[in-house]
């Protein structure tokens, strides 16, 4: 009669060890997501304070080449013509300088585990 018990703590066992990996699979997901979540946010913040700080410097350029150049609005028109320049640059390019090195990261960050 020790049978029908031992298939009975089998089965439950089972279903606890299905409980327990369904809950870390969950926990695993929220600590990635997390992490993801908490990586973009301060890479945004990052992003505003440089881009903040890029817009005034390119202002600052555009002044001082219109200066150089007898009108400010050459300043301008030079600091544009640079940019129409690197945004060229970087459509040629774009798989290979933009695309491809962030996909590798982002599949490198699923796979390799979160050190701490």
């Amino acid at each position: 009669m020790e049978n029908p018990t031992t298939i009975e703590a089998l089965l439950e066992k089972a279903e606890n060890y299905t409980r327990t990996s369904i809950e870390l699979a969950k926990l695993q997901a929220i600590d990635k997501g997390a992490d993801i979540v908490s990586s973009a946010v301060a890479g945004i913040a990052i992003a505003v304070v440089v881009g903040t700080s890029l817009m005034l410097l390119n202002i600052g350029a555009a002044f001082w080449i219109g200066e150089q150049l007898g009108a400010a609005y050459y300043g301008f028109f030079a600091v544009a013509a640079f940019y129409l320049i690197v945004a060229l640059l970087l459509f040629l390019f774009r798989n290979q300088w933009i695309k491809l090195p962030i996909s590798d990261r982002i599949i490198t960050g699923m796979i390799t585990p979160k050190r701490r």
